[in-house]
């Protein structure tokens, strides 16, 4: 089955995705098997509304995870881009390397066969990041890349949370913001 586009449906669309949505959250909190029919018995839907919009349980649970990745506010303004980084780079890893976090990610890829759902993340990531920049740039601090920030930063960290999952601390976040201030921005 073809996956579906992200949309931000208004209406009833927009009452029957949070009301899933939400059936869904409480369903994993209280634990058990997911099945669409019990999705659909808490939402208050049929199970082929459930179908017709998402297609399959893992294409629901990708579109939930995707909500929850979605950060909630904007990242701290500490008054340098250093602070700035250093602190929305340890709240990242610490939410993404959590049992949920990591849970999130999982599903958010597992139901993405065409990459949607990964790229909608990283467009999380790379807002956060270029709030970050520009505020230190209207500061008139010198700035990386984008990109730069995102492959020394944000790529080793996801890298680490997918493939080598152990125990990762707030001093990883700040080593990789380092490498980006001592290795790889060019003095003023």
């Amino acid at each position: 089955m073809s996956p579906r586009p992200a949309i931000r449906p208004g209406g009833r669309s927009a009452r029957v995705q949070q009301s899933v949505h939400t059936a869904v959250r409480e369903l994993q909190a209280e634990g058990g098997d997911l099945t669409v029919p019990r999705i659909a018995l808490r939402a208050g839907v049929t199970p082929s509304t459930i179908y017709r919009r998402w297609g399959d349980l893992q294409e629901l649970l990708a579109d939930v995870a995707v909500e929850r990745l979605r950060p909630e506010t904007p990242p701290a303004d500490l008054g340098n881009l250093r602070e700035d980084l250093e602190h929305w780079a340890t709240d990242f890893l610490e939410e993404m390397s959590s049992p949920p976090g990591r849970s999130y990610i999982r599903d958010a890829l597992a139901g993405d066969p065409d990459g949607g759902n990964a790229g909608q993340c990283s467009a999380y990531a790379v807002e956060q990041v270029e709030t970050i920049l520009r505020r230190a740039a209207g500061r008139g601090e010198h700035v990386p890349a984008t990109d730069t920030v995102m492959d020394h930063v944000v790529a080793p960290m996801m890298y680490r949370i997918l493939f080598r999952p152990g125990p990762l601390d707030a001093r990883y976040a700040r080593d990789l913001v380092a490498t980006v201030f001592y290795r790889l921005m060019p003095l003023p």
